[in-house]
């Protein structure tokens, strides 16, 4: 049995242009809100907190609702394109009204731009968890780390290919001097990105026939299933089981909480604190990616032979060492330094180890029938740490010191190591496989 690389690849590109979307929309809007709406980062840091509570009752109600969607194109691609196509039509209005303000501020126009943005992050909550399921879905239980892995690359490679558009359309040399910065082209160039994915996984994965394949493999596989009837002969998952997966479900809290701090705040925090333009600190976030891609497969290599749970355990170790270094950092140098470009992979290998490896745990604990919805609770936890931290970060910046940033992100990453000793289920068996088999498990 091997993963078909081919599909997952274009399975992947609905997460590619996802992450593209939110890597702009985390970079772009705090600044939007800031340097043109005049507000203050903890006021900012609520309206950055939208989409996660959106997202709390949103992924998980349309990840289940797709779970029993009958449409002639499969559960999961409905939601996925007209998603999509929703979201492309909201964002633009976004930069014409940041602009317009500008040029005219008025009360109204910023109640436009709230509402606009709410409707937006409405429309994203709705393919979501659709877009994430389809590759469990298609993938066999035993191949889904390599699935994963495969998954978080596109995601990966579309977030840098909004980096890089942002580093030379936004570069310092292009923005020095100016007291407001146009960001439509920006929002162009990743609506582009975003039409293009989809229309390639429309057109070449064909989801209906890749679910019949999975269905019969799992009927000719139930020892994969984990569940067990209760009394009334419905399927449950056992006491130790619930533990395991309530515990997991904790760690990806606090890991988001510590990451999304600094994936939400630091290109404010590099402004302020080392004179980063947008463009130069992009180039910051853009190492880390490359540090994550570039550990992908040695990633899995490690897991086959240790197992998710202790490549987990090392890349949130390796994750807290990245943060308090540039925290210690800050406290020595006044400026940014590229020995810190160093310091940003490192983060990068640390998220990778983390990424991989998380929801292939809290899928494993469900049956095929289930993949939207525990998906659901994968991002429902994940979305209600990134509903408190924009919020308490944003406040510490403001009301302690922008110092803060890196030792908040530590601690909730050191908390989540020890909340994941209490897993015991979801962990992958110890297999010796090479090159991209690497990332198989059994």
């Amino acid at each position: 049995m091997k993963l078909n690389v081919k599909r997952t690849v274009l399975v992947g590109f609905a997460f590619f242009s996802i992450s593209a979307f939110w890597q702009m929309y985390n970079n772009v809007i705090p600044l939007m809100l800031t340097n043109t709406f005049n507000m203050n980062e903890t006021l900012s840091g609520v309206i950055m907190a939208a989409d996660n509570i959106l997202a709390l009752f949103l992924l998980p109600l349309f990840g289940t609702i797709s779970d029993r969607c009958k449409s002639p194109l499969g559960k999961r691609m409905p939601f996925i394109v007209f998603g999509t196509l929703g979201a492309i039509v909201l964002m633009m209005f976004l930069p014409i009204l940041d602009n317009s303000f500008y040029a005219s501020p008025s009360a109204w126009k910023l109640g436009l731009f709230i509402g606009v943005l709410l409707c937006l992050l409405v429309v994203m909550g709705t393919y979501r968890s659709p877009a994430v399921a389809l590759m469990p879905d298609v993938t066999p239980k035993p191949l889904r780390s390599k699935g994963n892995a495969v998954i978080n690359l596109m995601g990966a490679i579309g977030g840098i290919l909004y980096l890089a558009v942002a580093a030379v359309l936004y570069s310092t040399a292009r923005t020095a001097g100016l007291d407001h910065v146009d960001y439509l082209n920006l929002f162009i160039a990743v609506g582009v990105i975003m039409a293009i994915s989809v229309c390639i996984l429309f057109f070449t994965v064909r989801e209906r026939k890749a679910e019949k394949e999975m269905q019969e493999y799992e009927d000719a596989h139930p020892e994969d299933n984990l569940a067990v009837k209760d009394e009334s002969g419905n399927e449950a998952l056992p006491p130790d089981v619930k533990k395991s997966l309530a515990f997991l479900l904790i760690s990806i809290a606090l890991w988001f909480i510590g990451y999304n701090a600094i994936e939400t705040w630091f290109t404010t925090y590099a402004s302020h604190v080392w004179g980063m333009s947008l463009g130069s600190a992009s180039i910051c976030l853009t190492i880390a990616m490359l540090g994550a891609i570039i550990m992908f497969v040695p990633v899995g290599f490690i897991a086959s032979h240790i197992g998710r749970k202790k490549t987990i355990l090392i890349g949130i170790l390796i994750l807290s060492a990245g943060f308090a270094t540039c925290f210690i950092y800050t406290l020595l140098a006044s400026g940014f330094s590229p020995v810190l470009y160093v310091v940003f992979a490192i983060v990068g290998i640390g998220w990778a180890s983390i990424n991989v490896n998380s929801l292939p745990m809290v899928v494993e604990m469900c049956k095929g029938s289930d993949v939207g919805k525990f998906t659901g609770y994968y991002y429902t936890f994940s979305m209600a740490a990134q509903i408190v931290t924009p919020i308490l970060a944003g406040w510490l910046l403001h009301n302690v010191s922008y110092d803060s940033l890196f030792v908040y992100a530590t601690v909730f990453a050191l908390a989540s190591f020890v909340t994941m000793q209490f897993v015991h289920h979801g962990d992958s068996r110890i297999i010796e496989k090479r090159g991209l088999e690497s990332f198989d498990t059994d």
